[in-house]
């Protein structure tokens, strides 16, 4: 029979550690962001509106933990290098990163332009390369811990990477490369200690979705094909982003994480 071994660390337990979450002013950020607080995470609030991470630094606050807002376009290299310097000069470390941030601005396919392309490009792929880049140059330098890792880097992607979505066919390129990027950044990653996965969220119901306010017929409609009925919440992405964050996850790295009540499955 198996005790309760009253010794052993707190499930998830991230005290002491630093965590960089990019769009973290609303939505699955903002959910991730108060996770790993919660978790004893010092967080650095990114997102390229800075004013909306206030909400999520106050509620940091108020929890007793610690966290600051830096200003990022995650698509300019200039601004990701400041705030990991910032990050860095504040906190001394980076141990985790969770690229969140991303667009998914709707475009028929015969009337997308080449900038409307690029840029979802430049934002949900190029954004998150440049920002784990960024971030492993530092973690690499981190104290390894007993089984000699360093950090953990967690790539938000989309069922959208596993299947087509009209009007989208940017943001599903996008996706896509996010997948294959992780696990190839996995390979050349493990040796120097530092984990990278990826998480495929399914509808969750976010202030850029808004399911539940939809219409019935409407909402019917886009929960059919998924087995729950239901969409998701950023509270439940937020629990994926936690495990893949800490030690718990310690033998996991290019791993693909599929969190859509079911969509896929069949």
């Amino acid at each position: 029979m198996f005790g309760l071994n009253r010794t052993s660390p707190k499930f998830c337990d991230l005290k002491g550690k630093v965590a960089i979450v990019t769009g973290a002013g609303k939505g699955m950020g903002e959910a991730d962001s108060i996770k790993l607080a919660q978790a004893g995470a010092k967080v650095v609030l990114c997102d390229v509106d800075a004013a909306s991470c206030q909400q999520v630094a106050e509620k940091i606050k108020k929890m007793r933990g610690e966290s600051i807002i830096i200003k990022c376009d995650i698509s300019k290299k200039s601004e990701i290098d400041n705030a990991v310097s910032e990050a860095i000069k504040k906190f001394g470390k980076i141990d985790i990163l969770v690229n969140n941030a991303g667009i998914y601005p709707f475009q028929p396919f015969l009337e997308m332009k080449e900038e409307q392309f690029a840029k979802v490009i430049d934002v949900n792929l190029k954004g998150s390369f440049m920002f784990a880049q960024a971030c492993a140059l530092k973690m690499k330098n981190n104290q390894p811990n007993e089984k000699g890792q360093r950090g953990s880097i967690i790539n938000i992607a989309s069922v959208a990477a596993l299947m087509g979505f009209a009007g989208l066919t940017h943001y599903c390129a996008s996706k896509g490369g996010m997948v294959g990027m992780t696990r190839a950044m996995a390979l050349e990653l493990a040796p120097l200690g530092i984990r990278i996965n990826v998480i495929d969220p399914g509808s969750i119901d976010t202030p850029g979705t808004h399911t539940m306010v939809m219409d019935e017929k409407t909402r019917e409609a886009m929960l059919a094909p998924i087995p729950m009925k239901r969409s998701g919440t950023a509270e439940e992405i937020a629990g994926a982003v936690l495990f893949l964050a800490s030690d718990e996850s310690s033998y996991m790295t290019g791993s693909v994480m599929v969190v859509d009540g079911g969509w896929t499955a069949g």
